[in-house]
């Protein structure tokens, strides 16, 4: 065994060691689509005394912070997004509506001075505020003495042995503990039941309790702070959620809720199992399929695809990824997509096999050899192809939100272990198999030897297929016309991200159906409300505006027909995020194909990357315009499937043309039709075995995935088979038809050390020394 060999089992032994390690002690952090629980987005707005910028939004984020504390949730969550956005993630939180209450409330609260009786004329001077009591009577309250910042600690408690009911006492900082036993002393002045002798407390522009201060309270001695209570006609609750307010503090900036996401637990759990069962049986069926095609380097390859998996989890955890629904999704398809690199490497060691063995005579030391330079020509292609899917997956994490993030950072992490578990893991397992006299000799065992039926069938049949490119181009218009049609006939159903709105789905413990269910809705005055059946016989109901409360009423009216009625899932979408989630959609569409762009043409030759991108956009197109065509909902994790699929496109492009690249400075006096057809045809076999591996991922995420998951599978599924598609009879044709007007060179042939640049150089045997006797 080679020192390269013993320094790649080295390495890929401790990092499978570590991995493991992580994996049995270490739990991975679920994002509330998996846990259950809700998920809001507050956007700060400037007040009279306080602009919204990152330092305000910081100081609204604390108080929130100590309020949702208090609230007694488990381990939430609270960050900013840009300068006046925070996200509030609350676990377990299932109806967020008293939660939204205590949270987005402005809460300012303030205490004042009893100037007396108020009238209706006396409203709105500067002398102080004129607000009914709570009997409704109009007290005349001077200006606010202290604010709800001076409050150090507030509590609810029940007093049994006075018979005051729920009370709230408050103990006041240092120096607020001074104006305030300041402003009971000089009530305290006032005769009894006078109401000067009153004390105000106001909240948000309402009088809450305006106490008597007590007849044992001297004038100018005043009240110390710990010693104060607040009384009043309070319910248990009441009292709890008035001293969570109080102690918690007034916002600085007030909050509305743009965004709000509610997940139950048993969809989350179900959302879990559905991917585990569709991981096992996709990359158990990969896996046979990759040992069928490659025999024992399949297998082989197969152990390190069992590698990337607990690799990429190890990593998933270890850096504390928050795992989403679409992010499990993605961590699923990365293990088809896993296959791909060692795909290209053992296609390009059968061609190098077969020239090598022949030269040689040799089988053991054919098959070394050829894998070796199967490994060292594929990286190029491997390279490229995986750093456009990563320029794909930064897309998603830099312009998504929410879960599509999430989608982002595991893509990117599952491209990364892919290559390491391909070019570390698999090749040193290949490379130790390969030394194997026994191996070498059985040319039905290594899976190398043999060419393939695929390869096999194309070499028989030799066809040409661009001798007439105009041809596939004509095809490939009509398919953008029918895309486009449906995207003018049916329309682009955008999701509830996109619009604004509300959507939200029920499960009842009766079947509903959806007509008895829009004849409920609109009695109850929701006739605006879009029903549909969201599977298992849940109910999916989509609305304009729909505040907490107004969502309340819509249950409890399914309920009236469906009996128990549980909310499976709500997502509020304010209009203004709405607009910017569509502005930021097209925003990363068109950086996905500038980025693309250039990244090829730097790589490539313009003529590829105009080809690459021209099939790109014709991917994009007919993909939104098969979703149009099928009425599916183009969403949040549509734009992750649409995201992904641009990077799969451009992969098999980056393929293709690095063949004709490469064939080309080989035989630059051939005509670039003839290369193209050649290269093509080599990669034909790469590339059908590839998607092989991505279909059985994808058609077992569509199966068994759940509602949740299958428009993101269909759209991949469609996507994919799209791809494929493109990349040969959409690309070349278009790079052939800009060639021709080209004044470009053919591509210089590299030099490397133990070959010349010659086009009928021969070629070193890398384990040969070059020694003779």
């Amino acid at each position: 065994m080679t020192r390269a060999t013993t320094v790649r089992a080295v390495l890929a032994a401790a990092v499978l060691l570590v991995s493991v390690l992580i994996t049995l002690t270490m739990s991975p952090r679920l994002g509330l689509d998996l846990q259950g629980g809700t998920r809001m987005v507050l956007q700060a707005k400037d007040s009279a005394t306080a602009k919204a910028d990152r330092e305000s939004t910081d100081r609204t984020l604390e108080v929130l912070r100590r309020r949702i504390d208090s609230l007694g949730v488990s381990e939430p969550t609270l960050t900013r997004s840009g300068e006046d956005r925070i996200i509030v993630e609350l676990p377990d939180v299932q109806d967020p509506r008293k939660a939204a209450e205590v949270i987005g409330r402005t809460a300012q609260l303030s205490f004042h001075a009893v100037r007396g009786p108020g009238t209706e004329q006396e409203k709105g001077k500067a002398a102080g505020p004129t607000l009914p009591d709570e009997e409704g009577r109009l007290l005349a309250l001077g200006q606010a003495r202290l604010t709800g910042a001076g409050v150090k600690d507030a509590g609810a408690s029940f007093d049994a042995q006075q018979g005051a009911g729920w009370t709230v006492a408050l103990d006041f900082h240092k120096d607020a503990g001074r104006d305030w036993t300041r402003l009971t002393g000089e009530a305290a002045c006032h005769p009894a039941r006078d109401e000067r002798r009153r004390v105000a407390i106001v909240l948000d522009d309402r009088v809450i309790s305006s106490p008597q201060v007590a007849p044992s309270v001297g004038c100018n001695v005043g009240l110390p702070s710990g010693s104060t209570q607040i009384t009043g006609s309070f319910g248990a609750a009441e009292a709890r959620d008035l001293a969570l307010l109080i102690k918690g503090g007034a916002l600085p900036l007030p909050v509305e809720i743009v965004e709000q996401r509610t997940v139950g637990p048993t969809l989350g759990a179900a959302a879990i199992d559905a991917s585990a069962r569709a991981a096992l049986i996709g990359a158990a069926a990969t896996a046979l399929f990759i040992t069928f095609v490659y025999r024992l380097f399949g297998a082989l390859a197969a152990t390190a695809l069992a590698a990337y998996g607990v690799i990429s989890y190890a990593a998933l955890v270890a850096l504390g990824v928050t795992l989403t629904l679409p992010g499990l999704a993605g961590f699923v398809l990365a293990i088809g997509m896993a296959v791909d690199a060692n795909v290209l490497v053992f296609e390009r060691a059968r061609e190098e096999y077969a020239e090598r063995s022949g030269r040689s005579g040799r089988s053991g030391r054919s098959l070394r050899s050829a894998m070796t330079a199967g490994f060292r020509n594929a990286w190029s292609a491997v390279a490229d192809s995986n750093v456009t899917t990563l320029i794909a997956a930064g897309l998603l994490f830099f312009l998504g939100s929410g879960p599509v993030k999430g989608f982002g950072v595991t893509l990117a992490i599952g491209v990364l272990a892919s290559m390491f578990s391909a070019l570390v893991i698999a090749r040193a397992l290949t490379e130790i198999a390969s030394r194997s006299r026994f191996v070498g000799d059985y040319r039905g065992v290594n899976g190398i030897a043999r060419p393939g039926r695929v390869r096999t069938w194309l070499a028989r049949r030799d066809p040409r297929l661009f001798r007439s490119p105009r041809r596939w181009l004509l095809i490939s218009t009509a398919l953008i016309a029918v895309a486009g049609l449906g995207i003018v006939v049916r329309g682009v159903d955008l999701g509830v991200e996109f619009t604004g709105g509300r959507l939200v789905e029920y499960s009842t413990s009766r079947p509903v159906d959806v007509e008895t269910a829009r004849t409920v809705l609109a009695g109850a005055g929701f006739g605006d409300a879009e029903v549909t059946t969201a599977g298992a016989g849940d109910l999916s109901v989509r609305t304009g505006d729909l505040d907490n409360h107004e969502e309340h009423a819509l249950r409890a009216a399914l309920a009236e027909a469906g009996g128990d009625t549980t909310k499976v899932r709500d997502e509020l979408i304010g209009p203004s995020l709405g607009d910017e989630l569509r502005r930021n959609a097209l925003i990363a569409l068109a950086v996905a194909v500038l980025v693309q762009l250039a990244y090829l043409a730097v790589r490539f030759r313009w003529t590829f990357a105009l080809a690459s991108v021209a099939a790109l956009l014709h991917d994009v197109i007919l993909l939104v315009g098969a979703f149009a065509w099928l009425g599916r909902t183009v969403d949040g994790i549509f734009l992750a499937a649409l995201l992904t699929v641009i990077g799969y496109s451009v992969n098999d492009s980056v393929v293709v043309f690095d063949r004709v690249r490469e064939l080309w400075a080989k035989a630059r006096r051939e005509s670039v039709t003839t290369i193209a057809n050649r290269a093509v045809l080599q990669t034909v076999p790469r590339t059908v075995n590839t998607g092989m591996g991505a279909l059985f991922i994808l058609v077992a995420l569509a199966v068994l995935g759940g509602d949740s998951l299958e428009d993101f599978a269909l759209a991949l599924l469609i996507g994919i088979c799209v791809g494929t598609y493109s990349s040969v009879l959409t690309a070349v044709p278009v790079a052939l038809t800009l060639e021709k007007r080209a004044k470009t060179p053919p591509p210089a042939r590299k030099r490397a050390s133990g070959r010349t640049s010659g086009a009928g150089a021969k070629r070193r045997d890398p384990l040969d020394n070059g020694a003779r006797v």
